[in-house]
């Protein structure tokens, strides 16, 4: 099976956008961790809300995104509330887009 590496994933999770916020998935801290073996991508990620109303549809985009450069490996998301999200889980990048460094973010 074809060497792939986190740097690809990620790529692709950069690519996912919340409609209701305009920064990526990766870049809001919502994916916690990242493995692969031989078999498995393994992602685990969380939301800003229980009750995000996107929920499954990023869900969805997600494993269909991962899926692709899986090189044929299983995509297994695990959906974790804890710890629960908070603005220190966003990049600088993300707090810049969304004008949040004035706030001590």
């Amino acid at each position: 099976m074809a060497m792939l590496k986190k740097d690809s994933i990620i790529e692709v999770l950069k690519t996912i956008y919340d409609p209701e916020i305009p920064v990526n998935i990766w870049e809001l801290g919502l994916i916690y961790d990242i493995s692969i073996d031989d078999s498995t991508v393994g992602i685990k990620m969380t939301f800003t809300s229980p009750t995000c109303p996107m929920m499954e549809d990023l869900l969805q985009q997600v494993h269909e995104s991962v899926t692709a450069v899986s090189g044929g490996r299983d995509v297994k998301i695990e959906l974790v509330w804890d710890p629960p999200w908070d603005l220190s889980r966003m990049s600088e990048e993300a707090r810049i887009d969304l004008d949040l460094t004035e706030h001590g973010w």
